[in-house]
């Protein structure tokens, strides 16, 4: 050993005292333990007592490992053959299994007797220490000979007495000459002041002083973390250096994800509202005008749905990059979350200001993103609010922008709006609403009421559509118009369905066998339970419960449903036709592409929507259109249902174009279902 040997060894002795993350321990050369740190008793449960004097093979090592440890012990001794650093599974007190890298180094004493010293890491723990995960891998190749970190010894001065380094060749490695020379010298100026600065304090205070540099080395710029602690009965200081270069970049990497989206980079929704109030703060003092631009991307989630998530994700990035080069340097936009960005606009010098950058954000979306070969048309919705004309805090002016680009979207979308009361107004009975659907079910406050439909020849009552009704304490009576957009939005829509159906085969059970009779009910499927994976298994299971054949039972499904073109529609509404219920075209006339829908799936009913049916009587073209329809629905073998049927004139048209159900105020209002029970309809 190398000079004050005593010193050195009480250093290295009181050194690994006090790190308890690692397992020292020292044997002699009849493998007997003659050194056993805290560490040691944490990883193997034996205390220091209980190991001293202890031989290495009957401590911690297994049965069948005994015979090898001791030959390696007497080859290395004997033979100079070196025990190589290396992953073992050894035993803790409790029998127990404990995996640990173990490496080793051999000294000889002043007695010149040989002392072998084993240092083990906690695989276990290094692991899932996350935070260390690249000095998790430098730790792993050995301690002193192995260990990643420079070890130094110095005095009161600066010099290096001891020095023990790895050989990683990314580390910042001290000459092999260094012992004798000042710890200072071997650094830039920087650096070294700061090595003199601590080394003093160490040697004033004692305890233990810590600081972090950096050097440029011909890997780039590495950090380093040094820990001076001071031995004050040899006057002096034990030196770790580690390399935190992967720490540092954690600890940027996660102060970037706090601040910034890391899909594309943009302000995250933090940093954006952050910035919204320093901009308000700065418009307050200076005057300037400002605005607050609110985006949502018109049927994005279509993307997701119909071309998966990668793409969904690659078209955000591309829209990240087109809103940043068409704003200006001094805007800001961020992302909020999902499809959700928000634009902060500068010095403006008016209204118009704002609309021309909206119109221009408008028109650049009207060229189609090129994704994987795909041409990809988005358009945008937009909500514009000025400060301070429509608040002056910037979470009010996010929610009336929110609210002015919800108004875009009722006003077809592609557009923008500026922010008006009447928006706020709309938007907070939006919220009154969904707060209090969330918990409807459970209040039941739900009820199906029940319109009877009629055989057009016969007048004779043939069976119901299902309408929801939503009564409330505090909002009153709801109607669907309003709620089931926000149910279908938020998801609640699933239960509430299910909740319809269940009711409607339940009365319909009820309501044949009272009248001896068998009626057919219609239900409406609602785009948002297609995705249930459950739908089809609850129909089942609830029509086999209540008794009901699957030909009694009808869904209503809506062309908008059929335009999403997502396979798991498709799949449910052969799943559907297979189980044996009716399929009816909802609302047939007032999309675009309905006579294909009509080919494509197995629709047996076709209803027509009560805007042509009221215009029968007066209008020529309707009257026309009526007639097209039925004859065209026959001629697949549908049925025609006529809703919104109101006047015995339409009636008689109805039944001369050969029209076989309706349903209507000329009959009934939905009725609820004690009513319909004992509806009667006298045929004239």
């Amino acid at each position: 050993m190398i000079v004050h040997e005593e010193a050195i060894k009480d250093a290295v002795y009181q050194l690994f005292d006090e790190v308890d993350a690692l397992s020292v321990q020292g044997y002699d050369e009849e493998r007997k333990v003659i050194y056993w740190n805290l560490g040691s008793e944490l990883l193997y449960g034996y205390t220091e007592e209980e190991a001293l004097g202890q031989k290495l093979e009957d401590l911690i090592f297994p049965d069948f490992m005994r015979e090898p440890v001791i030959a390696a012990h007497s080859d290395w001794i004997n033979k100079g053959i070196k025990i190589p650093a290396e992953e073992l599974t050894l035993r803790h007190k409790n029998g127990s299994d404990v995996s640990v890298f173990s490496s080793h180094v051999l000294f000889t004493n002043e007695h010149n007797k040989h002392e072998m010293y084993c240092i083990d890491i906690n695989l276990a723990e290094v692991r899932q220490a996350q935070a260390q995960a690249q000095f998790k891998d430098n730790m792993l190749e050995a301690v002193f000979e192995a260990t990643p970190d420079v070890f130094l010894l110095i005095d009161e001065n600066g010099t290096i007495i001891d020095y023990h380094a790895g050989d990683n060749e990314d580390f910042y490695v001290f000459p092999k000459d260094c012992i004798g020379q000042s710890v200072s010298s071997l650094f830039p100026q920087p650096v070294a002041r700061k090595f003199t600065v601590h080394n003093a304090i160490a040697f004033t205070k004692g305890g233990i002083s810590t600081f972090e540099y950096e050097v440029e080395l011909a890997s780039g710029t590495r950090y380093f973390e040094a820990r001076l602690s001071h031995l004050n009965a040899y006057k002096q200081v034990v030196v770790i250096i580690r390399d935190i270069t992967e720490q540092h970049k954690a600890a940027e990497s996660i102060r970037q994800h706090a601040y910034f989206d890391s899909l594309t980079s943009l302000p995250n929704r933090f940093l954006s509202l952050d910035r919204l109030s320093q901009m308000l703060k700065e418009a307050q003092r200076s005057k300037e005008k400002v605005a607050l631009l609110f985006l949502d991307l018109d049927d994005f989630k279509k993307v997701n749905d119909s071309l998966g998530h990668e793409v969904g994700d690659k078209l955000l990035k591309e829209v990240a990059n087109k809103l940043t080069l068409a704003l200006r340097k001094a805007d800001t936009v961020g992302r909020l979350g999902g499809d959700e960005f928000i634009v902060l606009l500068r010095s403006l010098t008016g209204d118009s200001d704002a609309i021309d950058i909206a119109e221009n954000l408008l028109e650049i979306f009207r060229e189609p993103f090129e994704i994987d070969g795909k041409e990809l048309v988005l358009t945008l919705s937009i909500g514009i609010v000025t400060y301070t004309k429509n608040g002056d805090s910037a979470s009010d002016l996010l929610r009336h922008a929110d609210a002015a680009m919800y108004q875009s979207k009722l006003s077809g979308r592609n557009t923008y709006s500026f922010f008006t009361k009447e928006m706020s107004d709309v938007m907070l009975r939006r919220l009154e609403i969904e707060e209090q659907l969330n918990h409807a079910l459970q209040r039941e406050e739900f009820e199906v009421y029940y319109q009877p439909k009629f055989d057009v020849k016969s007048k004779k009552m043939i069976g119901a559509e299902a309408l929801l009704r939503w009564r409330n304490p505090l909002l009153g009576n709801v109607t669907p118009d309003e709620f089931i957009p926000i149910a279908e939005h938020t998801g609640m829509i699933v239960p509430i369905g299910k909740y319809v159906v269940k009711q409607s085969l339940a009365f319909l059970n009820n309501w044949n066998t009272t009248h001896q009779q068998t009626y057919t009910i219609a239900v409406n499927l609602s785009p948002r339970q297609f995705r249930d994976k459950t739908l089809i298994g609850f129909i089942e299971q609830t029509l086999h419960d209540e008794n009901i054949a699957p030909k009694s039972l009808e869904f209503e499904i809506t062309e908008g449903v059929l335009m999403a073109g997502n396979s798991y529609i498709d799949d449910a509404l052969q799943d559907l036709h297979q189980l044996g219920v009716k399929l009816s075209m909802d609302d047939f006339g007032t999309g675009y592409s309905s006579l294909s829908y009509l080919r494509q799936y197995s629709f047996d009913v076709l209803k027509i929507d009560r805007s042509f049916i009221s215009g029968i009587t007066e209008k020529k073209e309707d009257l026309d259109l009526v007639k097209a329809t039925i004859a065209m629905a026959h001629s697949l073998d549908l049925s025609v249902v006529a809703e919104g049927v109101e006047t015995h004139e339409q009636l008689f048209l109805l039944d001369e174009l050969g029209c076989d159900l309706v349903q209507g105020y000329y009959f009934s209002k939905p009725i609820p279902a004690e009513n319909a029970l004992d509806f009667r309809y006298p045929a004239n």
